[in-house]
């Protein structure tokens, strides 16, 4: 399997290019700053905003935060040698404030480590809430007019057994005292600070509520099920469902997510947190199931366990009818073209060009 980083597709710069093309000449001239450039996040939103740059000649500039400049260079080459893509080393907690004026900030930085045990999820916490403290204190002396933090569905906790979509009003509710929770209530605190800071400056913050996705740059190896899903079919392998496969998820494409989160910082309403994801569920099972025969080989999928008699799937489905409502937003691609395109891009011999 492939794991180098390769350009995205231009198709997918396309796509993203002609639905957010009344969002660019705002930027014209401007400077963005971004945190988690080398995620999945980051990483479509600077290629899609250096595609937007070269076909608009917007003369505008990106600078991305990252612990490791000389690392993002070997892994994404394109990009770091770019004069419009700024690097900046430090961590997001404590790092030194560029000078300059930037009127976009966008907070992409989050972990992705599963915290098993307290120092994991003490760390998890630090990064969250103390990285977005950082973030919004940078934000404040950088001038910064319209600032979008990436956030989760996990801010609701358990999604109700008997709610199909979770819509942006919580049905259920986090519980504090479960170490389940950490990630969803850092998360939280976060939206809770980015929306003092809207209130206290008036820079224009918003939220991003982010389910689940697939596309290039999606990590194959990890807790995502459908990356893992990925990454046993690319190697031939029968795909293995941990579960009993009855958990729902739904996932957008990664190019529609481009789409969504900069429509969202630059046309969505200031203090207002939109679901970002697909409204198209289904079980992990048949996830799994529709992974196999998309790669065109029909591999075998295992499910480690038996569903229990009588018992509800969980659920993880957004109900996104406000940014469809509000934004214009809609889901272009299929799950099975979403699954096509990331196997291509990975080098996937019956989707290769």
């Amino acid at each position: 399997m492939k794991y180098a980083c390769l350009p995205l597709p231009k198709e997918d710069l396309e796509h993203v290019l002609t639905r957010t093309r009344s969002c660019w000449e705002e930027v014209r001239g401007q400077a963005c700053f971004l945190t988690g450039g080398t995620g999945f996040f980051g990483m479509w939103l600077l290629e899609s905003f250096a595609h937007a740059n070269d076909q608009l000649a917007l003369g505008a500039t990106t600078t991305v935060l990252t612990r490791q400049p000389a690392a993002f260079a070997r892994k994404a080459p394109h990009l770091a040698a770019r004069p419009d893509v700024r690097l900046v080393a430090g961590d997001v907690r404590d790092f030194p404030f560029p000078p300059g004026k930037f009127p976009f900030v966008i907070h992409a930085a989050t972990s992705t480590t599963v915290a098993n045990d307290y120092a994991a999820r003490t760390a998890m916490l630090d990064e969250i809430i103390g990285g977005t403290r950082r973030l919004l204190e940078f934000a404040a002396q950088a001038g910064a007019r319209k600032l979008l933090l990436t956030s989760s569905g996990a801010v609701y906790g358990p999604q109700p057994v008997d709610v199909t979509h979770q819509p942006e009003e919580p049905q259920g509710g986090l519980a504090p005292l479960s170490p389940e929770a950490a990630y969803g209530v850092g998360k939280r605190q976060a939206e809770h600070l980015c929306a003092d800071h809207a209130r206290t400056t008036g820079c224009a913050a918003k939220v991003a509520r982010c389910f689940a996705f697939v596309g290039p740059h999606l990590p194959l190896e990890g807790r995502y099920a459908i990356g893992n899903f990925l990454r046993d079919a690319l190697r031939g392998e029968a795909i293995r469902v941990t579960d009993d496969g009855t958990p729902r998820r739904s996932y957008l494409y990664a190019a529609d997510l481009a789409v969504w989160l900069w429509t969202i910082l630059f046309h969505g309403r200031s203090m207002t947190a939109y679901n970002v994801g697909s409204m198209h569920d289904v079980s992990i099972a048949e996830l799994a199931a529709t992974v196999s025969a998309t790669v065109g080989s029909g591999r075998p999928v295992t499910i480690a366990q038996p569903p229990l008699p009588g018992h509800m799937p969980s659920r993880y489905v957004p109900d996104t009818r406000r940014a469809r409502n509000e934004l214009g937003l809609q889901e272009h691609f299929s799950l099975t073209e979403a699954i096509r395109r990331t196997a291509r891009w990975h080098g996937y011999p019956a989707f290769s060009a």
